[in-house]
């Protein structure tokens, strides 16, 4: 295990260009941690809840608020939103390509966000939350896609990695913006949280109109002409390079053999190693979604509030500054300690903290002036284990499961999946805390929950995610091919060339992997000495 990230020796051309390019679109990320962020904000603040009431009257203060209902709705369409748009994204990558897919995703979620700020009543904000969960949902599911076509093989952990670090950015952003604003007593204080929103888009729509196609995407669409000149501008390497070359030749290669074996449709995604990891990326995002999470930045507000902690504002801004600081140490482990352990470590450090909290909130109570303090501290420490582990890694597995042919598909099935797990939290939340006739009034109790899926999430690690540092996109491929158990996968050589498979196939289209690899490597072993014939010396 290396405690470094550098670039391998011998590795021709610049990696720069790639993570420039890949960091810049990982900024997308911001507009769903903001989007996210901001709406646990408005929903404490008071002028907001007076606005938009249809005349419920809450209990503990005696001021117009919002229903339970209600609230669920408005958090929940924004996930339901993204469920429909994670799906499109499949569609719309394969047909008009991941960069304008990226930039038709940013026009629908200005739709939504333009009716969020014309909003005066709950029927128009619904409506925008839904258009703007549709365009975040579309962003969700195509930077990853893009990031994993683009970055090189030694450094796209962090890079896919970068995208959950620029969600919590924007959670944080969201969390400073609604502390400005809580205090108005105008629709400024939640019209400014909601505009500020225009200003990602602008910056993500601008930049996108300069990003190269991915080569990934114009060798599926039968372009190598355009698929060299993109991988040429990412690799800093002329087009005729060796080097180059190489890598375009394997990518051909490997999604040809792809397509030898079948038709990419949406069924081929459920069947053969195809379902297995398609199942591994789906559990795996909505069970980050269950960790619960989401409960603390899009009901922290509210929570706190009715923990009778003072400023609750300023706590959840306290959260989301750690959320930020500890994906910095993910971004690094990721590529140092690897995919598996790094989620080992995120699930039992959640595991032991959700505990913690919710013993804490039962036995002592929330009333309690020091249960209050540790039920902050080990959600924090929550936080930190989520933000360098689960929240970044999630994004960086399923980023790299699948095969070209099925890429766009699989991958937006598993953003759907944390999207559909994302509303079920969303909605259901408010009765689950809630103390209102009919809600269960869980109150800190819901830790359990979390702490119990938490606990769920070690096993699934250690049973069904294979350690895929280092391989590329086409080696994983190979990994899964000839690697029956996750946990025998750390370690794991590449020895698969799929330019030899691609010759050797064409004899014999009935072979396994391993069995086309083996005559592969007997076609190479055939030694031939200067003037004499061929040696049988065959390594198999």
């Amino acid at each position: 295990m290396g405690f470094t990230i550098k670039k391998p020796e011998g590795a021709a051309g610049s990696a720069v260009p790639a993570i420039m390019i890949g960091l810049f679109v990982a900024f997308g990320g911001v507009l769903f941690g903001y989007d996210t962020g901001t709406i646990g904000g408005i929903l404490g603040m008071q002028y907001w809840r007076k606005e938009f009431s249809t005349g419920y009257v809450n209990k503990k203060d005696g001021l117009p608020d919002v229903t339970a209902a209600q609230s669920s709705e408005i958090v929940s369409i924004l996930s339901a939103g993204t469920f429909f748009g994670a799906l499109t994204a499949a569609p719309t990558a394969d047909f008009i390509g991941r960069r304008l897919g990226l930039i038709a995703s940013v026009v629908v979620f200005t739709f939504g966000v333009i009716l969020q700020t014309a909003a005066t009543a709950i029927p128009m904000f619904v409506a925008g939350r839904f258009f703007a969960g549709y365009g975040v949902g579309m962003i969700s599911a195509t930077i990853p896609l893009y990031q994993s076509e683009t970055s090189p093989k030694w450094i796209r952990g962090a890079i896919v990695g970068a995208y959950q670090l620029a969600i919590t950015i924007g959670l944080l952003l969201a969390a400073i913006v609604d502390n400005a604003t809580k205090n108005r007593d105008d629709t400024g204080s939640y019209r400014i949280p909601i505009a500020v929103q225009f200003a990602w888009a602008i910056i993500l729509f601008v930049g996108c109109i300069f990003l190269p196609e991915t080569p990934r995407y114009y060798i599926k669409m039968g372009k190598p002409e355009k698929a060299a000149r993109s991988l040429s501008k990412l690799r800093r390497l002329d087009v005729e390079h060796p080097a180059l070359l190489e890598e375009l030749a394997e990518i051909t290669a490997n999604h040809e053999y792809e397509l030898s074996l079948g038709k990419a449709t949406y069924l081929d995604c459920f069947k053969g190693t195809l379902g297995k990891r398609l199942a591994t990326g789906c559990l795996l995002q909505s069970l980050q979604q269950l960790t619960g999470v989401n409960f603390i930045f899009y009901y922290g507000t509210s929570f706190f509030q009715n923990s009778g902690i003072k400023n609750p504002f300023i706590i959840t801004m306290i959260t989301s500054a750690i959320n930020v600081a500890s994906t910095f140490p993910g971004l690094y482990l990721v590529e140092t300690w690897g995919r598996r352990n790094l989620l080992l470590f995120g699930a039992v450090g959640m595991a032991v903290c959700q505990f913690i909290v919710a013993i804490t909130g039962t036995v002592a109570g929330v009333e309690n002036i020091a249960a209050q303090q540790a039920l902050i501290a080990f959600v924090c420490i929550y936080i930190f284990f989520f933000a360098c582990s689960w929240g970044p890694v999630a994004w960086v597995v399923t980023g790299e499961l699948f095969p070209l042919k099925v890429r766009a598909k699989s991958l937006s099935m598993t953003t759907a999946s944390n999207w559909l797990l994302n509303w079920a939290i969303g909605y259901a939340t408010p009765y689950l805390v809630n103390n209102d006739p009919g809600d269960a009034n869980l109150g800190a109790k819901v830790f359990f929950i979390w702490g119990g899926c938490c606990f769920i999430c070690i096993f699934f690690v250690w049973g069904m995610i294979y350690e895929t540092k280092g391989l590329s996109l086409e080696q994983v491929d190979e990994l899964y091919a000839k690697v029956n158990r996750a946990w025998k996968s750390p370690g794991f050589v590449p020895t698969v060339s799929f330019q030899d498979v691609q010759d050797t196939r064409a004899d014999n289209r009935h072979m396994s992997l391993s069995e086309v690899e083996n005559e592969a490597v007997r076609k190479r072993s055939v030694v031939y000495n200067e003037g004499q014939g061929p040696l049988a010396s065959e390594k198999i």
